[in-house]
């Protein structure tokens, strides 16, 4: 147990637009979270949209409650889920009275997150908000022209500055996107926290073997969209030597996974592109390790745990040179950045680093297992417990002893008068 001697353990309400059974980075955050939070002696609670139709209930056993919202499917996207106001609104009422937190951490400024802040605010219930969102993660799933998707952007961190605004503390992953964040949403104050990693988890354990594959292996992991860019790396692929007869192991399902497959044939490497779909976490931890190298093309990462995961197993990397991605490469040490959506580029990085000799390319992967260090888990969870306290501002200093209590904000207390979404409510049902 992690928590000071004078402060009793705390009932934690996390708060998630997605989560597990979906795949995405601030789904696995949310699951990891409360696994932690668990762990220290803390009481945890998710709340997040069922992942089918259906009234609102409660998952039996578990090392922590997972309660489900009702919620509805999105056309445009394959697992996606939303919640609409008028259905959630009375099972969130009812869930504070029933779980009664000491603090709420919400992952998002979206239906589930939102309407659970205003709750706890209007309860006095200390909030800490932490943002995994970018607008160009949406982008792809909006059937509109760019001109209305800016507008949507520009609207949606507007909502995201007023609904964070209201939470005593408010974090992101990386430096960069809480200056985007203080650009765009006009949030003052936000401190970033990495979302953490186990990193001992993907090393090779004491008397383990894996066996590396028969051809040098560039690996990718993540949802197949289209802001990930993996036809970048295909092509790359395609243009690297002959000789090196490079393969592509890529991992993760999406909706532009046809259109890969189609073009890896059209390329005639169809032979070489291996589409693994899902996997569990072990085969996807000796993914990693079996890996020559790791790449990860996409524009919109806020941080990329798989990255962090990659790197945790002693892999290279080569990573687009966009948004928090130059944060996790050191070029030429663990690897290297080239410009997003240069095929050619990355052809070369891939060809410069598989003709490296072994031991250098050992090099470069320990190389990227030393830099993961600083994104150890548990520092990622004693800052956030820092943060329900109040004993952490979100400059990182501390504010002084505190009372056990988490409730209010830091600076004084909750602003109960805080706007409240309207609209109508219709009669939810009771959480089972």
């Amino acid at each position: 147990m992690s928590y000071p001697v004078d402060y009793k353990p705390l009932t934690i309400l996390i708060a998630a637009d997605t989560y597990p059974p979906n795949v995405n980075g601030a789904a696995q955050f949310g699951y990891r979270l409360a696994k932690g939070m668990s762990g220290r002696g803390h009481t945890v609670h998710v709340l997040a949209p069922r992942a089918s139709n259906g009234r609102s209930f409660t998952e039996p056993g578990g090392d922590w409650t997972v309660h489900r919202l009702r919620s509805h499917s999105v056309p445009t996207h394959d697992y996606w889920r939303i919640c609409y106001p008028w259905e959630i609104r009375r099972d969130i009422s009812l869930l504070f009275d029933q779980v009664q937190p000491d603090v709420v951490h919400i992952q998002c400024h979206y239906m589930v997150g939102e309407y659970t802040l205003y709750e706890a605010v209007k309860r006095g219930i200390r909030v800490v908000a932490t943002n995994h969102f970018m607008p160009e993660n949406l982008n792809p799933f909006l059937p509109f022209p760019e001109w209305l998707k800016r507008i949507v952007a520009k609207n949606s961190w507007k909502d995201m500055g007023k609904v964070m605004a209201k939470a005593a503390a408010v974090t992101t992953p990386t430096p960069l996107a809480a200056k985007a964040m203080r650009d765009h949403a006009f949030l003052t104050e936000v401190l970033p926290v990495s979302n953490g990693i186990d990193s001992a988890a993907y090393e090779l354990q004491p008397g383990e073997t894996v066996e590396p594959h028969q051809h040098p292996t560039v690996l990718f992991v993540g949802r197949l969209a289209e802001e990930k860019h993996v036809n970048v790396l295909i092509d790359a692929v395609a243009k690297t030597p002959e000789h090196l007869r490079v393969h592509l192991e890529i991992v993760g399902g999406g909706e532009v996974k046809a259109a890969l497959q189609a073009q890896a044939a059209r390329l005639g490497i169809g032979d070489r592109v291996i589409f693994r779909g899902l996997i569990d976490d072990e085969e996807l931890r000796r993914s990693y390790i079996r890996a020559s190298l790791f790449c990860q093309p996409g524009t919109a990462e806020l941080q990329s745990l798989v990255t962090l995961e990659a790197m945790s197993a002693s892999t290279p990397v080569l990573l687009a040179n966009a948004m928090a991605l130059p944060h996790l490469v050191s070029d030429g040490t663990n690897g290297f950045l080239f410009p997003p959506g240069s095929s050619d580029e990355l052809a070369r990085r891939i060809t410069e680093i598989l003709e490296l000799s072994p031991e250098d390319q050992q090099k470069m992967g320990a190389a990227s297992r030393e830099m993961v260090n600083k994104h150890d888990i548990n520092t990622t969870l004693s800052t956030f417990e820092g943060l329900y306290y109040g004993t952490l501002s979100t400059h990182g200093t501390l504010n002084g002893s505190a009372d056990g209590s988490a409730r209010g904000s830091a600076d004084g207390p909750a602003d109960e008068s805080a706007d409240e979404p309207t609209g109508n409510e219709a009669d939810a049902l009771r959480l089972q």
